[in-house]
């Protein structure tokens, strides 16, 4: 069984999200940036020194600019190998989004969407 291991929030001003979420919920919000532009990372929980929640069922996530890829909230499952998940995706009826994209020292993320019209993240850690 896969887990989800991340949720991400799309914004049209991520500033107002960040300043929202930071006070409402007291996250750390960390903004990065890569090569598809800012991402702002989003601490709800304690993190070990490989930056994994040390408490079971703990969920850390993202803020990120609204896109017509992502333009309602995406949560991510923990696979394998994301290739091989998103032939499978297709096989069963959905659609690649965008392809494995690695991110250097941490894994690599992928996004689909389902049958039913989600769009939704895979998320492989690297070895």
């Amino acid at each position: 069984m896969r887990k989800v291991v991340h949720f991400e929030i799309p914004a049209d001003d991520v500033e107002r999200a960040k300043s929202f979420y930071g006070s409402v919920f007291d996250w750390d919000l960390n903004t990065m940036q890569m090569d598809e532009g800012e991402y702002t990372i989003a601490t709800t929980t304690p993190v070990d020194e490989s930056m994994m929640p040390t408490e079971p069922g703990a969920v850390n996530g993202g803020l990120m600019q609204r896109s017509d890829e992502t333009p309602s909230p995406v949560i991510t499952i923990d696979v394998d190998d994301i290739e091989q998940s998103l032939k499978d995706v297709e096989a069963a009826g959905g659609t690649t989004v965008t392809p494995r994209t690695p991110i250097p020292g941490m894994g690599a993320f992928g996004y689909f969407k389902d049958p039913e019209g989600n769009v939704m993240g895979l998320w492989e850690t690297s070895a």
